[in-house]
């Protein structure tokens, strides 16, 4: 099987772009070591902190008489809590920033304890593309498995795998195929299309950030190159979903002036009363004049004004964070959606849900929670619990709870409708919080389905 990659060209890619990418995988796996070479090539650690590190690694026995030849340990640049350190492995997520000429980077530098796999969940969330790593000498593990899982279930627009440490492999080219080959199969069980698969030594640099000559058999880009050149999830996104636009804040000054007369000549003669609505672009874009439907109330109006940092727009896309004026006086409080006309089907205070399970807390039947979706929280009751996804077969087995680290479905009936969408077509507004209400801890990610199914014989499919 050969490495093919599906890339913009890179005149596409706009130069400053912000681009947010996590990285998972099992236990050493040298997850920390990828993101630390990352900002070690790319030229993007500042000089205090590579010498401090250089000075640690040292302390260690890097580049010393212990025969290592490399310089420095470079998971130090993102295990940053002393017991991260002290024990060699990453615990809760990093976040690091860096840039190209390219392209600007946040990066989520996720653990890969199964009983992390809850920080992988939230790393991965808002990422544009996750690099899921591989030891070359292991192949696919149960983790591997779990996250490609759970990366399909947040519908990750870009996922790529790092075959790692394959210098301790000879650079095998057999090898890698095999693990390739694998990788794809569990990609075509769960229904994940588009993985691209890298050979990468993260300790000695291959096919990182420079293209390495111990890989001939590699056409494809390097690690880098393919993160340079990936389109975002707004890219990917844009013209394709609806426009939505939860509500943060409802702003009314009394006797103030609304931004379209500012600067008017005889603006000092035009105060009236000014009501907008605050929030950022979920989806899609709206223009003055669009018709639009607010939910949950099914109350409909126009857009008469875009407000951004006291100017005024024609046109909003997703993400920009603006204020909208409507034509009607309604009655929006934060929380609700302001949507395209036409565009949304019926609220419900039903859903039905993909699970998480993020909390050492069980879930069981007949649980009271706490359901956060964008900027509104109403209370829930779990009906049923109705399968749990086996990650052997990835099919649902019966199920009356979960446990930490859990994927399952249930059925939720909520104390007032919201307005959720099922997450497959909508990823921002088909997603929510489940949270304890004793004491407000995440308990799980949410994620909507069309219905729930009788998920014993069903295959991995949202």
């Amino acid at each position: 099987m050969s490495t093919t990659t599906s890339l913009i060209e890179p005149a596409e890619v706009q130069v400053g772009t912000l681009f947010r990418f996590a990285t998972a995988g099992s236990v050493d796996d040298g997850k920390s070591t990828l993101v630390g070479r990352l900002l070690h090539d790319s030229k993007a650690i500042l000089a205090d902190t590579l010498a401090a590190v250089t000075r640690t690694s040292a302390d260690r026995g890097f580049g010393g008489e212990n025969g290592s030849t490399q310089k420095i340990d470079l998971a130090l640049l993102t295990d940053g809590l002393r017991a991260e350190r002290e024990q060699g492995i990453t615990i809760d997520v990093a976040y690091r920033y860096f840039a190209t000429d390219r392209r600007s980077f946040i990066l989520a530098d996720c653990p890969g304890h199964i009983q992390y796999t809850k920080n992988t969940v939230t790393g991965a969330s808002t990422a544009d593309a996750v690099v899921v790593l591989i030891d070359a000498r292991k192949g696919v593990l149960e983790q591997t498995r779990r996250h490609l899982s759970v990366l399909r279930l947040l519908r990750v627009p870009n996922v790529l795998v790092a075959v790692n440490k394959i210098d301790l492999v000879d650079f095998s080219e057999e090898i890698f195929r095999t693990i390739e080959a694998d990788v794809q199969d569990v990609a075509a069980d769960i229904g994940l299309s588009g993985v691209l698969v890298v050979p990468v030594s993260a300790l000695e640099g291959d096919n990182v950030v420079d293209r390495s000559a111990h890989t001939p058999w590699y056409t494809g880009a390097t690690l880098l190159d393919i993160l340079e050149t990936l389109p975002t999830t707004d890219e990917l996104e844009r013209g394709l979903e609806p426009f939505r636009f939860p509500v943060q804040l409802v702003i009314r000054p009394q006797g103030a002036l609304a931004p379209d007369l500012a600067n008017a000549d005889d603006a000092g003669a035009s105060f009236r009363d000014y009501r907008a609505y605050a929030g950022q672009v979920a989806s899609g874009g709206v223009t003055v004049g669009d018709e639009i439907t607010v939910l949950p109330s099914g109350r409909k109006a126009s857009v008469v004004g875009i407000d951004f940092a006291g100017r005024s727009l024609e046109t909003a896309v997703a993400p920009q964070s603006v204020s909208l004026r409507l034509s009607e006086e309604i009655d929006i409080a934060r929380g609700d959606v302001i949507a395209a006309t036409g565009t949304f089907g019926e609220v419900s205070q039903d859903v039905y849900a993909e699970l998480c399970w993020l909390s050492t807390k069980p879930l069981r039947e007949g649980s009271k929670v706490l359901i956060k979706h964008g900027s509104k929280t109403v209370q829930g009751l779990i009906r049923a619990v109705t399968g749990k996804l086996d990650l052997e077969s990835f099919g649902y087995a019966a199920a009356s709870g979960l446990e930490l680290n859990d994927i399952g479905t249930a059925q939720i009936r909520l104390a007032s409708p919201l307005p959720v969408e099922t997450y497959a077509l909508h990823r921002r507004t088909g997603a929510f919080l489940v949270i304890d209400p004793q004491d407000g801890n995440t308990l799980a990610a949410g994620l909507v389905r069309d219905h729930p199914g009788d998920h014993e014989d069903e295959r991995y499919n949202i």
